[in-house]
């Protein structure tokens, strides 16, 4: 499992290294793992090869310079640009650089001297200009705000450039703790990060900003430390997939109520019990107008038009894709009862927050951003730009289990307690109308099958991201292939096939 850890933990795990480390041992090892992974993006290019570091004021820039040192030794050509006029360069850093043949160059003063037509102005736009590798080392861990104006014309050049941008520890100008990123901040090829993830680059829109993250394992004891973020991984699925018994009936598989689509919606209620039945469900019965599309591709399905309370026993239930104006209804009949109950789409936008509080069993929230909006009574753009603060409210004011759905996938506990859990599988191709209506056959089938909340959830998730893979294989995807590929998935999950 990958775990991300705040600011405020991290610093308090590297003071006590620091007490008990000779002075200076944490930089430099944070130092000599950033110089590997360089030298493992520039391959055998490392002698002759031009680098470029970008280089704040703190500690961050001592860990670039110390590492710039280290491939000067190499035979790279070394250059560092400060980009803070106002203050000097970590001082060790900077007499190491030196001593090993680097050069360090000013930054914001020079590098405005842009000619028109495109060429360098200064020697710190000259050797962006013909850099292979730039490191940004512009702020660390503690930056707030975006990047300050001075340096983004620098940015901006390395951007531009063919070098491979790396972020040290990660790209200046997000918020290493939410996510969040308020103003211009470095897109990196490449983000080395030290001792733990953080909650910034697992998170969008900054995980889009870290390109692919590498981790420099600093000794850091993080192992009994409570995490702010949590991404499950293979290992951690297959261990929590339900697996019938020789004894099991489709009652101890679980039987799962779906209560979805309608007579203009049909197709909701098919694709809801798609996921539920390619979930591993020992049954679906379902409730609603679309019975006759439900059974005309799935017979098996157990079919009624009453009232939910009335379809039978069930160990969860789903509720909310594709109704009509009779969701309140259904609503407060699948709200009355006292199993696992999932709310999604149309369910969600009559929600009484007092309504799910005062449930005796679980619930799961699955709104995508618009619907998380208008559940916190909030624009949009503040649920995406704000995605973790945003579930945890959520989790907080309805007191449910909240899976948010978009670019980055968030699983938040109940009251908003506990690390929030990130989906690290999906693809773009999952943006198709209808996927979330089989994301959500498949949590309530994983609900039905005795998972908690947070598991069914966090699995659910991870499922229907790797069945998007497979389905997509980097083309257009229906929703209809992304539930007939959650077995194949599964089966991944478990060792028991070719992943796709």
């Amino acid at each position: 499992m990958r775990t991300a850890h705040s600011v405020e933990t991290v610093r308090t795990v590297e003071r006590e290294a620091m007490a008990r480390l000779p002075e200076g041992a944490l930089m430099q090892r944070a130092a000599a793992g950033l110089a590997a992974a360089c030298v493992d993006l520039l391959g055998r290019r490392v002698y002759g090869a031009r680098v470029v570091l970008l280089v704040g004021s703190g500690d961050n820039g001592g860990d670039a310079l110390y590492a710039g040192a280290r491939l000067a030794r190499r035979g790279a050509g070394v250059t560092a640009v400060l980009t803070d006029s106002r203050q000097r360069a970590h001082a060790g850093g900077a007499v190491a650089l030196r001593a090993a043949g680097g050069r360090i160059v000013a930054g914001p003063h020079e590098a405005h001297e842009v000619h028109e037509d495109g060429g360098c102005g200064s020697s710190a736009y000259q050797a962006l200009g013909r850099a292979h590798l730039v490191m940004d080392a512009i702020t660390g861990i503690g930056g707030r705000g975006g990047l300050r104006a001075d340096a983004v014309p620098l940015v901006r050049a390395a951007e531009a450039s063919d070098a491979v941008l790396v972020a040290v520890d990660l790209p200046s100008g997000i918020d290493a703790d939410s996510g969040q990123v308020e103003g211009e901040s470095v897109r990196a090829d490449v983000t080395v990060t030290f001792g733990t993830y953080k909650p910034g680059l697992l998170i969008d829109p900054a995980k889009e900003r870290a390109g692919v993250v590498r981790i420099v394992d600093l000794g850091l004891e993080t192992a009994g430390v409570a995490a702010d973020v949590q991404a499950l991984q293979h290992a951690e699925v297959a261990g929590l997939l339900p697996v019938p018994a020789a004894e099991s009936d489709k009652y101890r598989r679980g039987v799962v109520g779906v209560v979805a689509g309608s007579a203009r919606y049909p197709g909701a209620a098919v694709l809801a019990v798609a996921g539920a039945l390619h979930g591993g469900a020992g049954a679906v019965r379902y409730v609603g107008q679309g019975g006759d599309a439900v059974l005309a591709r799935f017979p098996e399905v157990l079919v009624s038009d009453g009232a939910p309370g009335d379809a039978g026993r069930v160990q969860a239930w789903v509720v909310g894709p594709g109704l009509d104006d009779r969701t309140k209804d259904a609503l407060a009949d699948v709200l009355a009862s006292d199993v696992p109950v999932l709310i999604d789409a149309d369910g969600l936008g009559s929600l009484d927050p007092e309504a799910v509080r005062g449930r005796g069993a679980p619930t799961v929230l699955t709104p995508h951003a618009g619907e998380a909006a208008a559940l916190l009574g909030v624009e949009r753009a503040e649920v995406e730009a704000e995605r973790l603060s945003s579930v945890r409210k959520l989790a907080v004011k309805y007191g449910a289990t909240v899976l948010l759905k978009g670019s980055t996938t968030l699983v938040a506990p109940p009251d908003g307690g506990g690390p929030v859990r990130v989906n690290p599988t999906g693809t773009g191709w999952l943006a198709t109308a209808g996927s979330g209506d089989v994301l959500s056959g498949l949590t309530g089938a994983l609900l039905a099958a005795g998972l908690d909340p947070l598991d069914a959830a966090s699995v659910g998730a991870y499922l229907h991201g790797l069945a998007g893979r497979r389905a997509a294989r980097g083309a257009p995807v229906k929703a209809g292939d992304v539930a007939a590929e959650i077995a194949g998935a599964w089966r991944d999950v478990r060792g028991e096939g070719t992943r796709g």
